[in-house]
C-alpha cells in the first residue's frame, strides 16, 4: 500500500499578521538619534530575513554606515520584466518609550481588547508585519505577481534616515535598480466622516505629499560675564528672543493641491461647506474632529522650538547659547521659509541645518493609485480614496531622489472613534487587530493587481 503524501496547507497572511506585528514589537528598537545607544536594529533586521528566508526568499542584509543598523532586501519577480518595479519599505527602529507611562510595558507586543499594542504599533511595525505575512504567502502559494516586487526592511527612520534610508540611496543604489514607484507608511487608513444623508462614509487616506524636515539651530555669541553684572551682550537672552519670535510666529496659510483634494472630498460626502479661500479655514477644519491636528499643520510652514542649551554654572554667563527647532517646509516654500526665518531671529543669532529633507509631492493619478483605489474597494465596498498631506516626513524623502514615485499606502480600516494620530510617538500606541487583518487582505489585493 502506498502511503499518502502530507500536503502543508499554505498559511493564510491573514491569520499570521497580528503574532508576526506582536513579535516585531517585542524587538526594541529604540532610535535615540545617536549611533551608539541605538539599538536592537540588526536583531530585528535578521529576524525579518528569516521569516522571509524560511519560505525560500533570497535576502540581503546591509549595515548601513554603522555597526548594528541592519537592513534586509528581498525581491519577488514579477510577469513582466519591462514594466517598473514596486519598491514596498518599512522601518524598523521605533522611538524611545518610557514604561512607567504605559498601561502596558512598550515592548510587549500585547494582544489585549482587541488592540496590538506596544511601541512601533502604527509606526511602523504594522505595515513591517503586514509585508512580511503578504511576501511569505505570495512565495509560498507560487504567486507571480504581474511587476517585480522589492521589499525593503530599513533602519534610522526616526532620526531621519542617515544611517537607513539616505545611506541605502547614496551607497547601494543597485538595490532599487528598476524601481519606479513606492509605497509606504501613513497613507491609506480609514477616516469615517458623517454623510449628508445622515448615515457614513469611510475615506481611505492616500499620501501623496508631505512637508519638508528641517531641523535647525540657533547660535548667539556674547560676552562671558559675572551673572551678577549687567550685560547687554547676554547670548542666553538673544538666543531666548529669537525662539520666542519663532515659535509664537504664525507663518502664511498656503492651500496645497492636497489639501484642497481632500476638503473638497470632505466637503461632498458631508454637505459641509469648507471653503479653501477662507480667512478661518482652520477654525473649519477644527469641526473635523482628531483629523484636524493633523490637517491644520499642513496649510502652514512651522518652526517649533524644541531644545535649548546654555551656560555651566548658575553665576556664569556664557559666551554662547544655542537651540534647536523642528521645521516643517511645505512644497515650493523653502527660499520664503528662510526668509521669514531671517527677518525673525535677526542679525544677531546665525543658524544652521542639522537635516534639511526636502518635500515630497506627487500627483493623485495613475495605474497605482487605480490598484490602490481597487484594493480598497474590494475589502470595503463603502471606501473613497482621497490624497492627503502629511505633516511630518517618511523615507520617501530618501527613494524620490532616485526618481521614484512615492505614496503613503499602509491600509488600516479603524473605528471610527479612534484619534489615531494621537497614538504616532504617543503613550500606549496600539492598532487594532481587525484593521490589521484588514489591511493585510488589502494589501495581498493590491501586490497582485498592481
Amino acid at each position: 500500500m502506498v502511503g499518502k503524501v502530507a500536503v502543508t496547507a499554505i498559511p493564510d497572511p491573514v491569520d499570521e499578521v497580528v503574532e508576526l506585528v506582536s513579535a516585531l514589537i517585542r524587538f526594541d528598537t529604540s532610535n535615540t538619534g545617536e549611533p551608539e545607544t541605538t539599538k536592537g536594529e540588526a536583531d530585528c533586521a535578521l529576524w525579518v530575513a528569516a521569516q522571509l528566508q524560511e519560505v525560500g526568499y533570497d535576502t540581503e542584509y546591509i549595515e548601513s554606515g554603522a555597526p548594528g543598523r541592519g537592513n534586509v532586501f528581498a525581491r519577488l519577480n514579477g510577469s513582466d520584466p519591462a514594466r517598473g518595479a514596486l519598491l514596498i519599505h518599512g522601518h524598523l527602529d521605533v522611538v524611545p518609550a518610557e514604561a512607567a507611562d504605559w498601561s502596558v510595558h512598550p515592548f510587549s507586543g500585547a494582544v489585549e481588547d482587541g488592540y496590538v499594542w506596544g511601541r512601533g504599533a502604527v509606526d511602523m511595525k504594522d505595515m513591517v508585519g503586514m509585508m512580511i505575512a503578504v511576501a511569505r504567502h505570495l512565495k509560498q502559494a507560487g504567486i507571480v505577481p504581474p511587476r517585480d516586487l522589492v521589499f525593503a526592511f530599513v533602519a534610522d527612520e526616526e532620526a531621519g534616515g542617515e544611517y537607513g534610508a539616505h545611506w541605502l540611496v547614496e551607497n547601494r543604489p543597485d538595490l532599487f535598480e528598476g524601481v519606479t514607484e513606492a509605497i509606504g507608511e501613513v497613507g491609506g487608513f480609514s477616516l469615517t466622516v458623517p454623510r449628508r444623508d445622515g448615515g457614513e462614509r469611510r475615506l481611505y487616506l492616500i499620501e501623496t505629499a508631505e512637508k519638508g524636515l528641517c531641523w535647525m539651530r540657533l547660535r548667539a555669541t556674547g560676552r562671558a560675564g559675572h551673572g551678577s553684572m549687567i550685560n547687554d551682550e547676554n547670548a542666553v537672552t538673544a538666543v531666548a528672543e529669537a525662539v520666542a519670535r519663532l515659535g509664537r510666529h504664525q507663518f502664511p496659510m498656503v492651500v496645497t493641491e492636497a489639501v484642497a483634494q481632500f476638503l473638497t472630498a470632505v466637503s461632498e460626502e458631508t454637505g459641509y461647506a469648507i471653503d479653501v479661500d477662507s480667512p478661518d479655514l482652520e477654525g473649519m477644519i477644527e469641526k473635523l474632529g482628531p483629523m484636524a491636528r493633523i490637517l491644520n499643520a499642513t496649510l502652514r510652514d512651522t518652526a517649533t522650538p524644541t531644545m535649548l542649551r546654555a551656560g555651566y554654572k548658575a553665576n556664569v554667563i556664557p559666551a554662547t547659547a544655542e537651540a534647536v527647532l523642528d521645521c516643517r517646509v511645505l512644497p515650493g516654500r523653502q527660499a520664503a521659509f528662510e526668509a521669514e526665518v531671517d527677518e525673525l531671529i535677526g542679525p544677531n543669532v546665525t543658524r544652521e541645518w542639522i537635516t534639511n529633507l526636502q518635500p515630497v509631492e506627487t500627483t493623485f493619478d495613475g495605474d497605482l493609485v487605480e490598484a490602490m483605489n481597487a484594493s480598497l474597494l474590494a475589502c470595503d465596498p463603502e471606501a473613497r480614496t482621497v490624497p492627503y498631506m502629511m505633516s511630518g516626513g517618511t523615507d520617501a524623502k530618501a527613494f524620490v531622489q532616485l526618481g521614484i514615485r512615492c505614496f503613503g499606502f499602509t491600509p488600516l480600516r479603524l473605528p471610527p472613534d479612534l484619534d489615531f494620530a494621537a497614538l504616532f510617538h504617543g503613550v500606549d500606541e496600539r492598532v487594532p487587530v481587525d484593521a490589521l487583518k484588514f489591511g493585510t487582505r488589502v494589501l495581498h489585493h493590491f501586490l497582485t493587481h498592481c
